[in-house]
Parts: C-alpha cells; sequence; structure tokens
C-alpha cells in the first residue's frame, strides 16, 4: 500500500472550517484563523512550520473532530495573512519569534479559549516550545514533531554542508543561485539573495531554497512535494521568512529554548521524532527529552514530514491520548 494511501487511513476524514477570519494583531499585521471540529470540544491550537509554510486542509485531519475545537492560523507574512511576504516591498521587521507568540496569545484571547493543547512540528516545535515555556499555564498538553530549536549547530548543518551528504543532486540545485565556489556562510548570503529587488534573482534564490527542503523533507522523495513548494509565490515568502529567522537565530539565546525546558514540567507531553529526519536531525529531540524526560519521547522509522504514515500514526495516537 503506498504511502499517500496508508496516511488516508491514519488521518481523519476532511472536514471544512465553521469559523475563520483575519485578526489584527497590530504592526499593520492580520494573520488568518480558523476553525473546526466541534466548537464545545477540547480546544487545540495547530502551529505550522516553516516558518512561513502556512496551513494546508490536512493539517485538520489529526485531530478527532467530535472531540476537538481545533484552531489553525497562518503566521505573520505567509498563506492568507497579511501583508504577504512575496510582495515586492515586503518588510518583515515585525516578524519574530516573539511577534509569533503573542499572536498565539492573542487569538487564544480572542477565540475566549482558556487553554489548549499545542500542537507543531519542525520550526512549529520551536515556536510551540517559545509559546509554553512563556505561558506554561495556557497549554494543557503539548504535541511535538520534528523537533528544531534553531541551534547553530542545526542551521549550520542543513544549510552549510552537513546534510550535503546525505543529498549531493539536491544540494547542487540549492547551491545554484550562490557565486561560483562560494565559500561562508550560505544562510547569510542567501539572505542578500533573497531581498535583493531583481525578481531574476530574488525568485531563482526562492525556489532553489524552498525545493532543497522539498526534496529532502521525507524518507520517500515526493516529487509532488518539490512541485508544490517550487510555486514562485509561495517559494519566495517561505524562503525569505526562513532565511529572516534563521539569520537573527530566532530571536533566542544559543540553546534557549532546551535550557528553558524546565518550565514544561507538569505539561503532559508527546515527542515524536524520525529517525532519519535530515532537515531536524535525531540529536535535537533527543536534548530536548533529556531537558523533560517527563515527554513521551517516540522515535519511528521515517523522516521529517508529517505525513509520513510512521509519523503521523503516532501524532493521531497523541492527540487521541488527550482527548479523554
Amino acid at each position: 500500500m503506498s504511502d499517500r494511501r496508508l496516511l488516508e487511513e491514519i488521518l481523519y476524514p476532511p472536514i471544512q472550517p465553521y469559523a475563520h477570519g483575519r485578526l489584527e494583531v497590530g504592526d499593520g499585521q492580520q494573520i488568518y484563523w480558523e476553525e473546526c471540529g466541534n466548537p464545545a470540544g477540547k480546544p487545540a491550537v495547530f502551529v505550522h512550520g516553516g516558518p512561513g509554510g502556512g496551513i494546508v486542509p490536512n493539517y485538520r485531519r489529526y485531530f478527532d473532530p467530535t472531540k476537538y475545537r481545533i484552531v489553525l492560523f497562518d503566521q505573520r507574512g505567509c498563506g492568507h495573512s497579511l501583508p504577504h511576504a512575496s510582495d515586492p516591498d515586503a518588510d518583515l521587521s515585525a516578524n519574530t519569534t516573539w511577534h509569533l507568540v503573542a499572536d498565539m496569545e492573542k487569538l487564544r484571547q480572542t477565540r475566549g479559549i482558556e487553554s489548549w493543547l499545542v500542537f507543531g512540528g519542525s520550526w512549529g516545535s520551536a515556536l510551540s516550545l517559545a509559546y509554553a515555556e512563556t505561558h506554561p499555564q495556557r497549554v494543557t498538553e503539548l504535541v511535538l514533531r520534528g523537533i528544531f530549536t534553531l541551534r547553530r549547530s542545526e542551521l549550520d548543518w542543513y544549510y552549510n554542508g552537513g546534510a550535503a551528504n546525505i543529498a549531493p543532486e539536491w544540494w547542487r540545485v540549492f547551491c545554484e543561485p550562490l557565486p561560483a565556489g562560494f565559500v561562508g556562510d550560505r544562510i547569510a548570503k542567501y539572505h542578500e539573495l533573497l531581498f535583493d529587488l531583481d525578481p531574476a534573482v530574488h525568485l531563482h534564490a526562492g525556489v532553489a531554497w524552498s525545493t532543497w527542503e522539498a526534496a529532502t523533507s521525507s524518507l520517500e522523495f515526493s516529487q509532488t512535494h518539490v512541485e508544490e513548494f517550487s510555486d514562485p509565490q509561495f517559494a519566495v515568502a517561505f524562503a525569505r521568512i526562513e532565511n529572516h529567522y534563521f539569520v537573527n537565530a530566532g530571536w533566542l539565546r544559543e540553546g534557549q529554548l532546551i535550557e528553558e525546558a524546565s518550565k514544561l514540567r507538569g505539561i503532559p507531553g508527546v515527542i515524536v521524532q524520525g529517525r532519519y529526519d535530515l532537515p531536524c536531525p535525531t540529536v535535537t529531540a533527543d536534548d530536548l527529552h533529556r531537558a523533560w524526560p517527563e515527554a513521551d519521547y517516540r522515535v519511528v522509522l521515517a523522516g521529517h514530514a508529517a505525513g509520513e504514515p510512521e509519523i503521523a500514526a503516532e501524532l493521531v495516537a497523541a492527540t487521541d491520548r488527550f482527548a479523554l
């Protein structure tokens, strides 16, 4: 059976939102949000990856819609939020980890929610940790996948050569926009290219950056995923926001999210990690679990993507357990 068919059996059936809108969060920003499932159910918030990835319909399906009030939102600059980071004059100065933490708290308050389960993967795991460590009293449970904390070693592994040893053919595509023979920090150099005013420069850079991630995010290569991430508007916004966060180390002290994991004590949690996760290697999940040993730590035979059946099955099992 194909992974796609397996995933369909694991996830709950597709559903539509019963409410949606845009929330003014200040700084000229509006974040798109939607709710689905049971309006009287257990509140849960889905925190997407990237940053800049946005939400997609399948993200609604990791929760039992009869038991959960599921809140999803597009973070600043991406998806249906405004203004969009692909705009020629995009200004990301008001798009930081701490702006997004404040946005989540404003969304919770605006929707009349006392506390909620926080579910996040990849960059979403970092934002979920930042939110939970800032507002632990508002988090009933944490479900995290593909752990990422923006430490320099994590960024260098994926963007400065470590991962190139595993996927050399896609690494060459990633390096195409860079000057021939470039030596140095590729994240910093990409920052110049992605914010270059010439569309020929920033479009090429955006697609190369984004397809590198799409091509290496699952254990089994997905051409469909690469094509989705090659859409120029999506790719430029995705790459600009990610790069903006990475050149600024997420506005976090080195190792901050793991160092402050003691603030999670008392919050039930599940960590799901693909053993062969290329963008976010298992060492980070292991470090987090050692700092937060109360969490249920599951390592599965998979890569990075939430849609890999082995990962999806653990995520759904976690939300099912917490629904009780």
